[in-house]
């Protein structure tokens, strides 16, 4: 296996891994390797100073964004998949000609999805809107009561942790492509700070505890082959 990013590497360090009890069909990690109270903080309280000062912070983003900005974080908004490494992984990088390589990316999207809704019933943390009716967003507005973890910020790490691992000569930019997907929420006035900063830790234990995984590690050895045979990895 390729060498894994700090980040996933730190975090894998401080993973509390406890005894499991049975996956979930079809599932690679059971629920309790990824029990967001014991990997996140909570978030601030509703109306609470800290609340307050990252609803100010929001709002001074949405208020100065660029008209090129919005664009880029609405796109962003409604591309929640792996294709939104395509720019900077290469242009061959189309999942339907990519079989294997697709069924790997299809469990780390099914892995990180269960874990970021489990989280987000845990700390039933309410959306900007709620605090403020008039934020201007640019996504659809669904449960006001899950904005913690951000689902976006955990599935660009989750998914973008695997890549770096596979192709390691293009981790910085996947990295770097990870950490703008994550940013464009606060753009696209979805989320708070610590909602993002949440995502990003818990899509990087996904994406770690895949990688330790002895299941997936076949899925990841024959996306690399495949990933070579299409020259989109060294």
């Amino acid at each position: 296996m390729k060498t894994m990013s700090g980040l996933a590497a730190l975090i894998t360090a401080v993973l509390v891994l406890v005894p499991a009890s049975a996956a979930p069909t079809g599932a690679l990690l059971q629920p309790d390797e990824l029990d967001a109270a014991r990997i996140l903080p909570p978030p601030p309280a509703d109306g609470s100073p800290a609340a307050k000062a990252e609803l100010a912070e929001l709002e001074q983003v949405v208020a100065t964004r660029t008209p090129e900005a919005l664009a880029q974080a609405t796109e962003d908004d409604a591309t929640e998949n792996p294709t939104i490494y395509r720019a900077v992984i290469g242009d061959g990088f189309n999942l339907d000609a990519l079989p294997a390589t697709s069924k790997m990316l299809a469990d780390v999207m099914r892995e990180q999805r269960a874990a970021a809704n489990r989280a987000k019933a845990f700390f039933h943390r309410s959306r900007p809107w709620v605090a403020d009716p008039d934020i201007k967003t640019c996504g659809k507005r669904g449960d006001p009561h899950t904005s913690y973890p951000s689902g976006h910020a955990t599935m660009g790490y989750s998914v973008g942790i695997v890549l770096a691992a596979l192709i390691p000569e293009k981790a910085q930019a996947i990295l770097t492509r990870a950490n703008g997907f994550a940013e464009n929420r606060l753009v696209c006035g979805m989320h708070f700070r610590r909602d993002i900063v949440a995502g990003e830790a818990l899509g990087t234990a996904v994406g770690v505890a895949l990688l330790h995984n002895a299941e997936f590690k076949a899925e990841f050895d024959a996306a690399g082959q495949e990933l070579k045979a299409a020259h989109l990895a060294q």
